[in-house]
């Protein structure tokens, strides 16, 4: 059977995996003999999303399935709260300030700046794909990536380290969209079969199932761009979450004391604003069960294929979002927890079932995580540090601190994720965020600290309060780890005291 005609037939089953209206996750699949990866390296599937938000995982029962059987990070922390800046720091395993991308286009972020700096030639791909790894990207790359940017004289650029290769531009309509599929460009239109997300779910079973049979270990990445706005769901789903509402916690349509400038003039929401925001959180909610069905239908697939128990999956997002807390309306790019803390879950062969690990892990991580398990030879300049042993139960000496980095305000009015008046675009900062604690420092002068342990909703600015020699401490940690260097991050991302 060709290609083509797998994929539509694994779109068709995706359809039937799972109802509108189920939330029951799929029981095993009949399997073949399990084709066990080279060297007993096991293979990766990393599904990786569009401004998902903790508070959406409550809608997908599959991924709370992916949760009892593997580990769930629940100090995971994105290096910037932003779509291109944090995909870039997950390639490459490096801060904002090692690759140069803030944001998501001009003099300092977007695909272009990434490629011409040559960030391209070493990604967590290109170690893969050097250890002998059949590798496969699908969906959103890096914001201005379009499907028929023209470099090194290809007509539809594929980059270094990549197989197989399946990626659109500005798709985050779902609909009417084009892929750049191996070099060549299709266009995809407007019927329930084109929806972007299930496109790639098909996608990524059929590359499993040519993989799997050729006996060759893979990494797959599903990079969706679900939930992002406009926030469309399978239209299966449109009807779904009639009357819900946006969470409305201790944060909701609220200041925190002593706020800095860019929040401070924040009025209190009005009933059409939370109107429209209970709308958006719906409809983000909807859009999160196509996503659910992708994540089983993935694992269906290695069941099928006979490489279930040879294969560690990932599940993440690229940021969060604020869906009315802090008075802001629907957003992104602070330093709250809201947008800078995601999901992370990790499961497969030898990683302890239904564990929660604490330990402040990052997105620079997941690279020298997937060097690992495959076996690669790891360059020396990498930021992040290797999550097995804390997969494997073990409570290794790790990092105390996270590192957020962001340039703002956002002022481009071409970049999706500009943000809208009255939806939080902060000045240029850079943030600590430890286990107990986020410092934040902007550009402008202005300083946060919230204890998070006794002020989890971060309401409570402290930083008027503390003392001088522990805002020198807390600024000296900082500035450490912002111009740290290769392996030098992995000793400036443990504070004193």
């Amino acid at each position: 059977m060709g290609f083509r005609r797998r994929v539509a037939g694994l779109l068709a089953a995706a359809s039937l995996l799972t109802s509108c209206t189920s939330h029951a996750a799929p029981g095993p699949a009949a399997s073949v003999s399990p084709a066990p990866p080279a060297g007993n390296r096991p293979n990766i599937v990393l599904v990786l999303t569009d401004d998902l938000s903790t508070n959406l995982v409550q809608f997908m029962p599959h991924l709370r399935d992916l949760q009892r059987r593997g580990t769930t990070f629940t100090e995971y922390t994105v290096s910037n709260s932003l779509c291109c800046p944090s995909r870039a720091s997950l390639l490459t395993g490096k801060f904002p300030h090692g690759t140069g991308v803030y944001t998501n286009g001009g003099i300092d972020g977007g695909f272009v700046l990434f490629h011409r700096r040559g960030h391209e030639r070493s990604t967590f791909a290109t170690d893969l794909r050097r250890a002998g790894y059949r590798t496969a990207f699908l969906g959103k790359y890096l914001n201005r990536y379009e499907p028929g940017n023209t470099l090194g004289g290809a007509r539809a650029y594929v980059p270094p380290g990549w197989t197989d290769w399946y990626a659109a531009g500005n798709a985050y309509a779902q609909f009417d969209y084009v892929l750049n599929e191996n070099g060549k460009l299709r266009r995809y239109g407007s019927a329930p079969g084109d929806y972007l997300t299930d496109v790639l779910g098909a996608k990524a079973s059929a590359f499993i199932e040519d993989a799997a049979a050729a006996r060759t270990p893979f990494l797959v990445e599903v990079s969706t761009f679900a939930p992002h706005s406009p926030y469309t769901p399978a239209p299966r789903d449109a009807g779904a979450f009639a009357g819900l509402r946006a969470p409305r916690g201790p944060a909701f349509d609220a200041l925190p004391a002593d706020p800095p400038a860019w929040l401070a003039d924040r009025a209190p929401l009005t009933a059409a604003q939370q109107a429209e925001i209970d709308d958006v959180f719906r409809r983000r909610a909807q859009s999160v069960r196509s996503i659910d069905r992708l994540l089983a239908s993935l694992q269906d697939t290695l069941e099928r294929s006979g490489v279930a128990r040879d294969t560690v999956v990932v599940f993440t997002s690229d940021n969060g979002f604020h869906t009315g807390e802090y008075r802001l309306l629907p957003g992104k790019q602070t330093a709250f927890d809201t947008d800078v803390r995601v999901p992370l879950v990790v499961a497969g062969p030898g990683i302890a079932a239904g564990r929660r690990v604490a330990a402040p892990v990052q997105n620079v991580d997941l690279r020298p995580t997937f060097a690992g398990l495959a076996g690669a030879d790891l360059p020396a300049d990498v930021h992040g540090r290797d999550l097995r042993p804390l997969l494997s139960g073990g409570t290794p000496a790790w990092r105390t601190a996270a590192l957020v980095e962001h340039h703002g305000p956002d002022a481009d009015p071409t970049d999706p994720d500009r943000p809208r008046p009255g939806s939080g675009n902060p000045p240029s900062y850079a943030a600590l965020r430890t286990a107990t604690f986020t410092y934040v420092e902007y550009v402008d002068g202005a300083r946060e600290f919230y204890n998070r342990r006794t002020d989890p909703h971060q309401l409570r600015n402290l930083y008027p309060r503390l003392a001088e020699s522990r805002r020198a401490d807390l600024h000296d940690a900082l500035k450490k780890l912002t111009t740290c260097r290769g392996a030098g991050c992995r000793t400036a991302d443990r504070l004193r005291g």
